[in-house]
């Protein structure tokens, strides 16, 4: 069990429902939605999505004591939703709201072999989720807050983020560390053609932890940098050539309220970013006990190698092994590392959860000597503007810069 405190995991939560395809089945010479077509399908994976599902079951598996609170309908799907999250522990399900004037949201995953995935999403309740819907009294009784997905959450992004600034307010104001885990907003929706910089300027102040994905707070914080440079270049690969867009990001974020920046970048690792001590100890409950240790830091780690099999819910076991870490107190170092080691396990397996052990196997793996892509570097007094360029991943392994 956890050594420290408790969470709260709040926000979208779906069913996915995922056709099984026949491997052997050629989609070369044919359509997959022409008119009057057929194609065959095996029987259809069904398991829940979203933070709420992937973020806090996984928090729960680590043995963190931990309250999901979102919303469903009062349909099959949602009655699906309910008995999954029962299943990985009984009253899980208790803080999942049922709303019978809406339906339950839910994502058609189309996932043929050889051809990229296609999403069909239903918000459905999600969208009707606000402030009403969190009993703020239940924060007294734990340590963390942790909000993931506003950007596919209608109410939380209307009216210039008002619901969701109001949230992350009164959650701060209870004394509880509160956290916030964003997602990609589709670029020809509402969500994806508002003013996400003013939001965040809004909010941000209330998050202690926050995050993102490089490509998503790109897409908020830069969006026409992020479009005109993502047709052309790999953002990510751009981003590790030159460590000072990274680092000058890092520090804009920090300025504009967070106390603790974890940025995910995929395969290529994570990058931590803290705030001086001032901030530090403002952290609230979570608040880490070597606070000398967390102070203005900037690490970055990558990610271990593994066998990938799925990558689904990758971003938010990666969450899950911070937030559990920071929660029993570990150091940055310690807590960066234990990221991307729940990370790596998730993509083990096709779907968001079974990858995922119990706490004390993922640190064996770790203190094992699980082998990582290339070496932990340490950020911090690097002067970021003559650091220059790194060649490749290969050169990292030698454990030096090396420098065009």
């Amino acid at each position: 069990m956890n050594d420290r405190g408790s969470a709260i995991v709040a926000g979208h939560i779906c069913l996915d429902i995922i056709p099984k395809f026949d491997p052997n089945t050629n989609f070369d010479d044919k359509l997959l939605f022409q008119p009057g077509s057929l194609t065959r399908v095996g029987p259809a994976i069904l398991a829940t999505g979203g933070p709420v599902s992937n973020t806090g079951l996984i928090l729960h598996r680590l043995g963190i004591p931990t309250t999901l609170l979102a919303k469903t309908g009062d349909d099959l799907f949602g009655q699906a939703i309910r008995q999954i999250v029962t299943h990985h522990g009984p009253g899980l399900d208790h803080g999942l709201i049922v709303d019978k004037t809406v339906s339950t949201s839910y994502t058609v995953i189309v996932s043929p072999p050889g051809i990229d995935r296609l999403f069909f999403h239903c918000p459905g309740a999600n969208d009707t989720f606000g402030v009403e819907d969190i009993p703020f009294e239940i924060f007294e009784r734990a340590d963390l807050f942790h909000f993931g997905y506003p950007p596919v959450m209608k109410r939380l992004y209307q009216n210039k983020g008002e619901e969701l600034v109001q949230i992350f307010r009164r959650a701060k104001e209870s004394g509880i560390t509160t956290s916030l885990d964003l997602c990609m907003p589709d670029p020809t929706s509402e969500s994806g053609k508002i003013d996400w910089t003013e939001i965040l300027t809004k909010t941000l102040p209330y998050v202690d932890i926050f995050l993102p994905s490089l490509d998503e707070i790109l897409f908020m914080l830069e969006h026409e940098w992020f479009e005109q440079r993502r047709a052309h270049e790999d953002i990510q690969e751009l981003f590790l050539e030159k460590p000072a867009l990274l680092s000058n990001l890092g520090r804009r974020i920090l300025e504009m309220g967070v106390k603790i920046l974890l940025i995910k970048l995929g395969e290529n690792g994570a990058y931590l970013r803290t705030a001086d001590n001032r901030m530090i100890t403002r952290l609230g409950r979570a608040r880490p006990s070597y606070l000398e240790r967390w102070s203005n830091r900037e690490l970055w780690v990558p990610c271990f190698k593994v066998n990938v099999v799925g990558t689904t819910g990758a971003g938010d076991a990666t969450i899950a092994g911070f937030l559990s870490s920071l929660l029993r107190g570990f150091t940055p170092e310690d807590a960066l590392i234990s990221a991307a080691a729940v990370g790596a396990c998730n993509v083990e397996a096709s779907d968001a959860l079974s990858g995922v052990p119990a706490w004390a196997k993922v640190q064996e793996r770790i203190l094992a000597g699980w082998e990582q892509l290339f070496y932990r570097r340490e950020l911090e007094g690097w002067n970021w503007s003559e650091l220059g360029l790194w060649k490749s991943y290969d050169d990292a392994m030698n454990d030096s810069w090396r420098l065009e």
